[in-house]
């Protein structure tokens, strides 16, 4: 592919780059963006705990920019959306259509259309990204790259919704450059990629309490790791460009959504034991935005995306509507976001920085996930690669342009 061939192009290039590409040119500062990606964030959810001052941290963002729902693609699931935000092309055009693709696990070397990272690395911003779904193995940038959802690795051989730690990582390089994987084994420890694979059936059954505390422990335990990643990472490689992403809330609203016992799917025996668990993974990740916040200045721009929301189970299928991918599909769910029409379960949209508006609220669907590559792209001056389907989402800035790529 037309694309493969120039990621090799690129790679030539990197070798003359200093190490991490962190070197600044005495040209005018670019812009910095940081990107917070957070998996199945569902605004039903977190619409309350803001009004409770449970997340008063999103609420700052909120009120010191814009925000709404995101649009997302048909029967969304992370890899087939968050290639869509990279490219914003279609799935089928940008070839990851889902989390198994003729047969084989959703990689990056599918990729059949040009990711923002690519782009602007090939425009000399520099570039660091961690924990990002859909990024494995990883590709060469100029700066870093550190794999996320669907990393293959010891007892996850098929890298489908399981957490292999840094060092068990199989089948692929989970960070770029090479060199930086012993940096941060040392100065950050043996971290977990991704989020902890939920419980089966069968592990569930008559120790339903036991199974769900300890799995949130560790759930918790991932989440206080990857934010130990990103402190280190704004610390000691701060880039231009930033994207870091978490996981584990889509995947406690799968199984523990805090639903009436009339909703499909409901079993006391499980969703009864921590109603909490939901609500409370999206205030712990507001701690973690909190953490990144720390790092962030005026002159930040501040993007927080989710790729689609999550619902309660309300529709037939063929199959068993219950169970989730995770072993097999034997994990018993509650919600799922899956659904033919994505606008059942749009994402969420947030931003701040130089030129937004301030509480502004986008009404229906203003923005969609084919608009945040051209955004990102027009903040940097960089003209819009002719394949991508959205549009600048000049409606949030300022005097519209004259706002956009102004240090």
């Amino acid at each position: 592919m037309l694309f493969r061939r120039s990621c090799l192009l690129f790679l030539l290039s990197c070798l003359s780059l200093p190490l991490f590409g962190q070197a600044q040119s005495t040209a005018k500062p670019k812009p910095h963006v940081v990107v917070i990606g957070v998996n199945g964030m569902e605004l039903d959810v977190i619409r309350p705990l803001i009004l409770q001052g449970k997340m008063p941290n999103l609420a700052t963002v909120i009120k010191k920019g814009a925000y709404g729902k995101l649009r997302t693609v048909s029967a969304p699931n992370c890899p087939r959306v968050y290639s869509t935000i990279f490219t914003s092309t279609k799935p089928e055009e940008h070839g990851v259509t889902g989390f198994i693709v003729g047969g084989i696990t959703a990689n990056t070397n599918m990729l059949k259309e040009e990711p923002i990272w690519s782009v602007l690395s090939k425009h000399g911003v520099t570039v660091g990204m961690a924990n990002v779904p859909a990024t494995f193995p990883v590709m060469p940038v100029n700066g870093y790259m550190i794999s996320g959802m669907l990393t293959r690795g010891k007892n996850c051989e098929d890298g489908v919704l399981c957490a292999p730690k840094l060092s068990e990582v199989q089948g692929g390089d989970a960070v770029y450059p090479s060199a930086m994987k012993a940096e941060l084994l040392k100065n950050v420890g043996d971290f977990y990629i991704d989020c902890e694979r939920m419980p089966s059936a069968a592990d569930l059954k008559g120790h339903e309490t036991e199974v769900i505390d300890a799995w949130l422990s560790k759930v918790q335990l991932i989440r206080d790791q990857q934010t130990q990643l990103f402190d280190y990472l704004l610390n000691n490689h701060p880039t231009e460009f930033t994207w870091l992403a978490q996981s584990c809330e889509d995947r406690t609203g799968h199984w523990l959504y805090p639903i009436a016992p009339y909703n499909a799917g409901y079993n006391p025996k499980i969703n009864a034991v921590r109603t909490e668990a939901f609500p409370d993974q999206y205030v712990a990740f507001d701690k973690v935005l909190g953490a990144i916040l720390k790092h962030v200045d005026d002159n930040t721009y501040v993007i927080i995306v989710s790729d689609h929301g999550i619902k309660p189970l309300r529709e037939f299928e063929e199959t068993d509507p219950h169970a989730h991918m995770d072993h097999e599909k034997t994990t018993p769910v509650v919600a799922k976001h899956d659904f033919a029409d994505g606008d059942d379960v749009p994402g969420s949209f947030f931003a701040m920085g130089p030129g937004i508006k301030h509480d502004l609220r986008l009404m229906g669907f203003e923005a969609s996930v084919y608009d945040i590559a051209p955004t990102i792209l027009r903040i940097y001056g960089i003209e819009q690669p002719a394949p991508m389907r959205g549009h600048v989402l000049s409606e949030i800035f300022e005097n519209s342009d004259k706002a956009i790529a102004q240090k």
